[in-house]
């Protein structure tokens, strides 16, 4: 199957196994909303609770604060979202689709770089063993061409980019000879800006003074609540707060599944220090986060970092943990340098004094921010397109299995009678028993227990035990392992502890 046939399976096989649905689909449902399962729950629960143990409990110097939804609108114009929240807005005049005109062109940019690997794999085809990579992408006369277009293409881009150059988008747009993917037409209209933020009316009085915004980012709740934190924890330069909460944003294209949704949540760290600190913080931070992200086991070739050519109204320095998705390298967490941009702007528009005295130099100074971003939908999204595979096995059936990181899978251990009678669920349910206080189990009793074995490894279970008749003589079960299908005889007593090695979240922490 290709990267495309595979990411439909997986959205499908999300559906169909309690994952993810769309949401409100018995009315045909929205547009970009989804809603989490049964499973899907679980999963980002535990990814949550990942990253949370990670900040706080990791970081004696971190704590965790829930802001609301709402927040004053004057937040909002200290932010800098009122005026700059924007994206560049593109219509097809004949399939009357929208899209967002940067995204338009990175997505022709990124075929060119397929283009370019396309060549390269067919070199390295060519010359088996003595390939040389290199050398091949500095002479290949193919590669040259597509590397001098891509090139040239991504220099007007990153110009138009930095000087907010509406008609050098479109310029860039109708020189690429870009077409509506529904239309197949180039029948354009002018770029223009569009803001990103959903508002509505707080006292239904429907004065203009009563226009208040669902928060865009989860920052901000952290920003405003700075000096309660630092005050009532008495917390001392560098320190930082951490949330998680949902935003939300009017996306001109909300796609790629639950990748780009006008609803999601996001797992934010703020973290406050010195100024003239900041540069050293930020490298710092980048290299623990791709430290957390490498650790879940998902394979480091699948992360890169993906420095800002263009940085945001706030920041004076920028990078993306970039992942390997299926639809190619995209964002999945964003480290950012805020300055003192957000606490100097809200001091000046609220009035009040946010400052910081340090106690043993006597400096009183506005603290600069450096920012660790990451999207939880987004990780859910990481976490099953790594995981979903179909394997041909030796006797020519298949199997689809979620590989899922064992301390993040939804459901730990399966406990499964061999058949409904002869005291095997009795046994099953002491079996239980044993486990439900520790661990996410299911009770499967219904059809052969290969039939079982599949529903299991379609959903990511890394452990099945099966009671037998040999379990009611000796004690023991069979316990089989998801991604091996390795079995083992192990006793009931010694169950808890041979699937918390594999299970508990704590160990990722430990490795960290």
């Amino acid at each position: 199957m290709t990267q495309e046939e595979v990411f439909k399976a997986l959205v499908a096989h999300c559906k169909e196994y309690g994952f993810i649905f769309p949401s409100s689909e018995i009315y045909d449902g929205l547009a970009a909303v989804y809603d989490y399962g049964q499973l899907g729950v679980e999963l980002k629960n535990n990814i949550k609770n990942y990253w949370w143990n990670a900040m706080t409990r990791l970081n004696e110097n971190i704590v965790g604060i829930d802001s609301c939804v709402f927040i004053h609108p004057k937040t909002w114009v200290a932010s800098g979202h009122v005026a700059a929240f924007n994206d560049p807005l593109i219509d097809n005049k004949d399939s009357k689709k929208r899209y967002r005109a940067d995204v338009l062109i990175e997505d022709y940019l990124s075929k060119i770089e397929e283009k370019i690997e396309k060549e390269v794999e067919k070199g390295r085809k060519r010359f088996g063993d003595g390939f040389d990579e290199a050398k091949f992408r500095a002479t290949n006369p193919n590669v040259l061409r597509e590397k001098a277009r891509y090139d040239e293409i991504h220099a007007r881009y990153v110009k138009a980019e930095a000087e907010n150059d509406l008609a050098g988008y479109k310029q860039i747009i109708l020189d690429c000879d870009i077409s509506c993917p529904v239309s197949g037409t180039k029948n354009w209209t002018d770029v223009r800006q569009f803001n990103l933020m959903f508002s509505t009316q707080i006292n239904n009085t429907g004065n203009a003074d009563d226009k208040i915004y669902l928060r865009p980012e989860t920052a901000q709740g952290i920003f405003v609540e700075y000096l309660n934190v630092q005050k009532t924890g008495r917390m001392k330069i560098p320190f930082g707060i951490a949330q998680i909460g949902k935003a939300f944003r009017n996306e001109i294209v909300a796609r790629q599944f639950i990748f780009r949704m006008r609803e999601f949540e996001q797992m934010e760290m703020e973290f406050f220090v010195k100024p003239g600190t900041e540069m050293e913080w930020f490298a710092k931070w980048k290299e623990n986060r791709m430290k957390w992200h490498v650790n879940i086991g998902m394979g480091a070739e699948n992360y890169r970092f993906h420095d800002h050519e263009k940085l945001a109204h706030y920041a004076n320095a920028a990078t993306d943990i970039e992942f390997r998705f299926p639809f190619g390298f995209k964002e999945l967490e964003g480290i950012h340098s805020r300055t003192d941009y957000d606490l100097g702007n809200h001091a000046k528009l609220s009035g009040k004094k946010i400052k910081y005295f340090d106690t043993e130099t006597g400096e009183s100074y506005t603290p600069y921010c450096v920012e660790t971003s990451v999207g939880v939908d987004r990780m859910v999204l990481a976490v099953l397109s790594n995981s979903y595979k179909v394997e041909q096995l030796e006797n020519g059936e298949s199997r689809v299995v979620l590989s899922i990181p064992a301390p993040l899978a939804p459901v730990k251990a399966a406990v499964l009678p061999l058949v409904k009678k002869d005291g095997l669920p009795e046994l099953a349910q002491k079996v239980v028993d044993e486990l439900r206080y520790d661990f996410n189990f299911q009770y499967d009793e219904k059809d052969s227990i290969g039939k079982r074995y599949r529903r299991q490894d379609a959903i990511g279970t890394p452990f099945c035990i099966t009671v037998d008749h040999d379990s009611l003589v000796d004690g023991t079960v069979t316990v089989r392992e998801r991604d091996t299908m390795a079995q083992e005889r192990v006793k009931i007593e010694d169950l808890r502890a041979l699937i918390d090695k594999k299970v508990n979240i704590n160990n990722l922490l430990r490795n960290l």
